[in-house]
């Protein structure tokens, strides 16, 4: 996979004014001085002839225009290709603006195991020409410009495989067919099939199906037939190197039920979830839905979600958002008969902090841990289980303890025995969930050999603790009463607050941030980077993280910048559930784990990214200051904690830290 490298944050709008194209021109050369730019070779002057590195090379124009490339490619054969981007005075480029090729490496309807995001510009010192190799696979790339303003300067790349036999093997599709059957086979007011297909030469693209004759269609959930009678449906699989399977078919009979069934089901929400005392829920409502049908039998559930498409029912639904919500909710029996759409309200409130006192007077609740994450999780293992707070203040995932160094699995699993029998007792779970919980601890790795070691804490809100950081370049971080730590709102510049004393490896760290900026905060977790005085290729100690480390993003903004919570900054954007965004004023429990050069980041205990920092990735030759250049180089280093300006508000506390 080739991963693109971004390091400018160009937040203007299309250069309109003077002052404008002056303010775009000036981030675009900033970016450049922090060398070559979006997996680009900016190795070879602008006027030189570098030999290609693979026989085919696309190139991308770009002039004075903003709304679409001055040329750009349309097709192109699947294998290593050499992308060539030159927006320059020789392609037409005479005001000096800055564009970007940026290929879509998140819309699931496009190939996305490419993503480049190049910046060029005629004036840069390699007069707008970039050069980068990648290597294609069959299907179609999206392509457009990154840069705010540009409007519909984008297009699309096929890719073929050329004939060239890599994999000329079609898909293999199966259907599944479920439902009540009666003596003679047939399916009993109802039928549902599902498809799947494997392929493991280049990968399935599509299911399509079609019903008794009806055109194809994109399959993307199990087909319902419920109208009395003979049903075919047919189906076929399309792999991306464009084989298509042989068109198969599955015939079913629905016949009515016995008797007169005239009546629909019943079905029934409830809401669980912790609540404080005007019965608002904190933090997450989860919504389960039951239905029963005496006759005929339940076909299906479905529920909808603030007025949103009804969708079909096959878990409980939690609600994260903060705000007024209403579940609607239905159900249908084999006999085709649908209950009245039913409707259940209920409000999601942001929890007090942990930690704050419960009554006038009374001193801060201690917990053994800080772990507010909506649902029980062990070790790495999720459950379904509320993470409710008891009396006295602490959660779940607090009493569990599963942070602390344990000497064996064993006593580990005591006392998570010991504590779910007091949570049953004090009925904050109920059997069900105590199974649960006593089950995730035995699949978790906590209190095995290679998992004994607990977490260390590194900021713990006193001023001792923050006198272990050291801070570089601009802004400034400040500490508050309740223990967490806010970046500057007078300080300005872009900085970084970072942990000198020791440089880890494998490691999992974890802490909570919470956007102080109304949602838009921009700031990020720098990992594995060497240290920052005296480095000998770079003067500015707060570039050092940038440039030989990865930076794990936090913003949520709708708008700006294309690298949301979650990414690896200017290598993989999220690709997960668009990094869950929360409103800002929050806190949001933030986890990175490293182990070799795979990354996962996990954001409330969801699993929302994960990446591979493959060698030589972005650079080709490769260069000293790329982290995907040589693991061997990468596979230790410094954290740190980003200020990205005074309008930038962003508070972390509870930063903890374990070696793998």
């Amino acid at each position: 996979m080739t991963h693109g490298r971004s390091r400018a944050r160009a937040a203007a709008h299309a250069a309109t004014t003077h002052r404008r194209l002056a303010v775009l021109l000036a981030l675009c050369l900033a970016a450049l001085a922090l060398g070559p730019l979006s997996g680009a070779r900016a190795d070879q002057p602008r006027g030189g002839e570098p030999a290609p590195a693979a026989e085919q090379v696309l190139t991308w124009t770009a002039d004075n225009d903003i709304t679409r490339y001055l040329s750009a490619p349309t097709t192109a054969v699947a294998g290593e290709a050499t992308l060539v981007f030159e927006n320059s005075a020789a392609t037409g480029n005479t005001t000096g603006m800055p564009h970007t090729l940026t290929f879509d490496s998140s819309n699931p309807a496009y190939n996305n195991d490419v993503s480049v995001n190049i910046l060029a510009n005629p004036n840069d010192a390699n007069g707008g020409r970039y050069e980068v190799d990648v290597n294609l696979t069959p299907g179609t790339y999206r392509y457009f410009c990154s840069i705010p303003g540009h409007g519909q300067m984008q297009g699309t790349l096929v890719v073929t495989d050329g004939g060239s036999g890599e994999d000329t093997t079609p898909p293999e599709v199966t259907a599944e067919v479920d439902g009540d059957r009666n003596a003679d086979g047939d399916y009993v007011g109802s039928a549902t099939v599902s498809l799947s297909a494997t392929d493991t030469g280049s990968g399935v693209d599509r299911i399509d199906y079609a019903v008794d004759g009806d055109d194809f269609t994109a399959y993307e959930a199990p087909v319902v037939l419920n109208t009395i009678g003979e049903h075919t449906v047919t189906y076929r699989a399309t792999d991306k190197a464009g084989n298509v399977s042989d068109d198969q078919t599955v015939t079913v009979r629905v016949v009515e039920p016995s008797g007169d069934d005239t009546t629909p089901p019943e079905v029934t929400a409830t809401v669980d979830g912790e609540r404080n005392a005007d019965g608002d829920f904190l933090a997450m409502a989860t919504v389960t839905l039951t239905a029963t049908d005496d006759d005929s039998g339940v076909a299906a559930v479905e529920y909808s979600v603030n007025g949103g498409a009804f969708t079909r029912y096959t878990q409980p639904v939690m609600v994260h958002s903060v705000g007024d919500h209403t579940v609607a909710y239905r159900a249908t029996d084999n006999a085709g008969n649908s209950s009245e759409p039913g409707t259940v309200a209920f409000t999601v409130v942001t929890p007090e902090d942990p930690g704050e006192p419960g009554e006038p007077g009374e001193p801060p609740v201690e917990c053994p841990e800080s772990d507010d994450r909506p649902l029980v999780v062990v070790g790495e293992e999720v459950t379904g289980v509320p993470n409710r707070t008891a009396p006295d203040g602490c959660t779940i995932n607090e009493v569990i303890e599963d942070e602390r160094g344990w000497s064996s699995k064993g006593s580990f699993l005591s006392h998570v025995r010991t504590v779910t029998d007091r949570l049953y007792i004090a009925g904050l779970v109920d059997e069900a969930g105590q199974a649960e919980i006593e089950e995730a601890a035995e699949r978790s790795d906590v209190g095995e050999p290679g998992n004994r070691a607990g977490y260390e804490r590194i900021l713990t809100g006193t001023e001792q603790s923050l006198d272990r950081w050291t801070h570089v370049g601009g802004g400034a971080f400040g500490l508050n009463d309740d223990g967490s730590i806010t970046s500057s709102t007078s300080v300005p510049g872009m900085g970084m607050l970072w942990f000198p004393e020791a440089q880890y490896g494998d490691f999992s760290l974890r802490l909570k941030f919470r956007d102080d900026a109304g949602g838009s905060a921009n700031s990020g977790v720098f990992v594995r980077f060497p240290r920052v005085f005296n480095h000998p290729e770079e003067s500015r100690p707060e570039w050092v993280a940038i440039k030989y480390g990865h930076e794990i993003q936090i913003f949520d903004g709708r708008n700006g910048d294309q690298y949301k919570t979650g990414s690896v900054y200017g290598y993989d954007l999220v690709n997960r559930g668009e990094g869950m965004p929360v409103p800002g004023g929050v806190w949001n429990d933030y986890e990175i784990r490293v182990i070799d050069q795979h990354y996962w980041i996990y954001r409330n205990g969801f699993l929302i990214n994960e990446f591979e920092n493959a060698p030589g990735q972005l650079f080709s030759p490769p260069r000293a200051d790329d982290p995907g250049t040589d693991g061997r180089q990468h596979d230790t280093g410094y954290i740190g904690l980003q200020t990205h300006g005074t309008s930038d508000v962003i508070s972390f506390r509870d930063i903890r830290i374990r070696s793998l």
